[in-house]
């Protein structure tokens, strides 16, 4: 084979890659419009489409019932349909690099036992009415709490891994997986005392819901998100390196130890934040990225981003049909029925090759 032909195949190889992303975001693109359309008022697909762009162009309508429809599009729908994108897109760009660093196909965001510091935070919040900050009470209070217990997790492994010379990978995800055990079994002792307000608040916060999104927070998950998204564009190298050993990272002057803590705190806050808000949504971050692996593979130049952009379509089509299969399902249950089956394929059908 020649120069021309290897040059050939690798630009068909880059050119599947991208189009797969291109197409994942025009699902994505799709599926903001069927989300936007569908509620308890109907607004037909294009319409709803010309409403958004109206608003965007400065064109409000003065008329009560163009008023109304500005109303639920842009303040009520529109939020939710963007941190549907972020929270998938983040959770699924988390997903990916932790498979890759920790070189075991069932890390994920949750694997390090993060959703459950936040669900532990969450319940203190909603069923003792404790804040870490003094005064603040409500909405504003879960999410505090939830952020701040779930950086617990990582903090633990980040101690043991100071104490301990030498952590590898099965290592950090077993005691995530002992913390999230602790904090379960906290948080199910406080559901005991709860009121049944208070646990259908906890349970609804626990199976994860974009419900609460409005314009005042999800400008906390577009940024958190991007922020994953540039953090591991910038390390995918490196990352692309941890796939192999821990002597031939060494020999390729990558420092494995350094790397993994790195990833595990920049994992750690951006999920941290998303889910703080949004509540646990799972199987997005470790679905995602196996599916995307089979389709383009390991490289994570492109395995990130094109995570990120399953992420997005894979959540925000959950919750178009979490919308139209009852009111007010949340779009965890949506994603865990789909993504259970998916995955139990992707164990029987996996390649090793890919990995």
């Amino acid at each position: 084979m020649g120069r021309d032909d290897f040059k050939s195949v690798y630009y068909r190889s880059v050119s599947r890659k991208v189009t797969f992303v291109i197409i994942c975001v025009i699902v994505a693109f799709i599926a903001v419009g069927l989300q936007l359309s569908f509620g308890y008022y109907d607004v037909s697909f294009t319409e709803s489409y010309q409403i958004l762009w109206d608003h965007i162009c400065g064109n409000i309508p003065t008329t009560d019932i163009g008023i109304k429809r500005d109303h639920i599009i842009w303040d009520l729908r529109l939020p939710r349909s963007i941190a549907g994108m972020a929270v998938g897109a983040g959770l699924g760009v988390c997903g990916a690099a932790m498979q890759s660093t920790l070189k075991n196909p069932l890390a994920d965001p949750y694997t390090t036992g993060i959703s459950a510091g936040a669900g532990l935070g969450a319940t203190i919040s909603i069923v003792l009415g404790i804040c870490l900050i003094p005064g603040i009470i409500g909405q504003p209070s879960i999410i505090i709490d939830a952020f701040v217990f779930a950086l617990i997790p990582s903090l633990v492994i980040i101690a043991f891994s100071s104490l301990k010379r030498r952590v590898t990978p099965s290592m950090m995800i077993l005691i995530g997986i002992a913390v999230m055990y602790v904090f379960t079994a906290m948080t199910t002792l406080l559901k005991l005392t709860a009121s049944e307000d208070s646990l259908q608040d906890v349970y609804m916060w626990s199976v994860g819901t974009l419900g609460k999104s409005n314009w005042d927070n999800v400008w906390f998950m577009i940024a958190a998100t991007a922020f994953g998204i540039f953090a591991f564009a910038i390390l995918a190298k490196k990352i692309n390196v941890m796939i192999t050993s821990d002597s031939s990272a060494i020999s390729l002057g990558v420092d494995p130890k350094r790397c993994r803590l790195l990833v595990l705190i920049i994992v750690s806050v951006v999920t941290a934040f998303l889910v703080s808000f949004t509540g646990t949504i799972g199987f997005v971050g470790l679905v995602a990225p196996h599916m995307v692996r089979l389709i383009i593979g390991s490289d994570n130049r492109y395995l990130i981003p094109a995570s990120a952009a399953f992420g997005a379509m894979m959540l925000i089509c959950s919750d178009v049909i979490a919308r139209n299969i009852g009111t007010g399902l949340p779009v965890g249950v949506i994603t865990a029925c789909v993504g259970g089956p998916v995955f139990l394929y992707l164990l029987i059908k996996q390649r090793k090759s890919i990995w």
